[in-house]
């Protein structure tokens, strides 16, 4: 089976330096608020070349924290796109403020900055662009509108540690930008994790007390706050992967670019790169209103795949009783996206053989596959 991201392989890899940072963890008992943790924080910052960047317990949480401490409040509105993860509208909801969607460019999959002034009312108070399955979004125009209308900005980033739009990298343009390291990330920990980066000092300064129960000194509790603090083992081990992420992030731009120069399917709609964005491939989605029976056709030559995603959030019965509308680009996506597998890992030859099978989905189908060829 060819997995969409192969984390075994990855840990072979780098069994000798994980081994290491692990037991060193264990042998100095030391958890919680580290060393480890300290270190990464500040290679993520130089990473960057940003100010801060402070760990926290999730992607979620990061941008929960970071909404937070950008003063976002019950009943503010706060833009976001549908078409992504569920993180990203539940960390707005989690705070009692409003998600308000909309809808995505065709091409990249990203919010799209041209519908955004339409939904900007008295209550509006931020924006959270989401750089989906590693492609920047369009950070000038957004940026743009956040300043003419006071806006802040927090990126979605989950997707995207080390992308770039124009030579800078995604996270740094915003008030705030927020990570994943979940275990399937491009950069990612062996649990849950993630991380807020800001030039604001005070900013900062509120996200590392509320992820510690409102607190910088023990017993001493100046706002009421999360229990949310990136452990000492996972920050170990995102730092023996931080020294890679720039070689692992080029290998899955290798992969994609070997996906690109042999599927030639009339079908299929590849991925694009937008001009000066450094796409990091999270996710290689291509489009087809064929998309069940090729998923059926690989599926059945014991390759991954996955659907990203298939309800739009605005469709999401949790969010049924916010205003909502038609969005076209996120409904007509939900039908026909599918992820391909990628990673460090994938080999030539099995991007070669993904290749030819979504070229060739036809002769895979049986007639129970073209009649039931549902993605499950």
């Amino acid at each position: 089976m060819i997995p969409m991201v192969d984390l075994k392989s990855q840990y072979q890899f780098l069994k000798t330096e994980i081994d290491a940072a692990i037991n060193g963890v264990l042998s100095s008992a030391s958890f919680i608020l580290g060393k480890n943790g300290s270190l990464l924080e500040s290679e993520v910052a130089d990473y960057h070349s940003i100010g801060n960047a402070v760990g926290v317990g999730s992607g979620t949480d990061a941008i929960i924290l970071a909404l937070d401490a950008c003063g976002i409040e019950q009943g503010d509105e706060v833009i976001t796109t549908p078409f992504t993860f569920i993180a990203t509208s539940e960390a707005i909801v989690r705070l009692n403020a409003i998600p308000v969607f909309v809808d995505i460019e065709r091409d990249t999959f990203n919010i799209d900055p041209q519908k955004i002034e339409e939904k900007i009312t008295t209550k509006t108070k931020a924006i959270i662009p989401v750089h989906l399955f590693g492609h920047p979004a369009d950070m000038d125009s957004i940026m743009k509108i956040a300043r003419k209308h006071n806006l802040k900005v927090i990126e979605d980033c989950a997707q995207a540690f080390g992308a770039e739009y124009k030579g800078k990298k995604v996270g740094t343009f915003g008030d705030c930008g927020s990570f994943s390291f979940f275990p399937s990330k491009n950069l990612a920990g062996y649990g849950d994790g993630g991380m807020v980066i800001t030039n604001n000092d005070e900013t900062a300064g509120i996200v590392r007390m509320l992820r510690n129960h409102g607190s910088m000194e023990k017993y001493h509790h100046s706002i009421l706050g999360y229990n949310s603090r990136l452990d000492e083992i996972q920050a170990a081990i995102i730092r023996v992967k931080l020294k890679r992420i720039d070689e692992f992030n080029e290998m899955r731009r290798e992969c994609a670019e070997i996906y690109r120069a042999n599927i030639d399917c009339d079908d299929v709609i590849l991925p694009t790169e937008g001009e000066n964005c450094s796409h990091v491939y999270h996710q290689f989605t291509i489009r087809s209103k064929n998309r069940d029976l090729i998923a059926n056709a690989l599926r059945k030559n014991n390759i991954a795949c996955a659907i990203h995603y298939p309800i739009p959030l605005h469709r999401q019965e949790v969010f049924s009783h916010y205003r909502s509308e038609e969005f076209v680009e996120s409904d007509l996506a939900s039908k026909e996206v599918l992820s391909l597998p990628i990673s460090p890992e994938l080999t030539k030859d099995e991007a070669l053989f993904i290749s030819s099978i979504v070229n060739r989905w036809k002769s895979h189908q049986t007639n129970e596959g073209a009649n039931n060829g549902q993605d499950n």
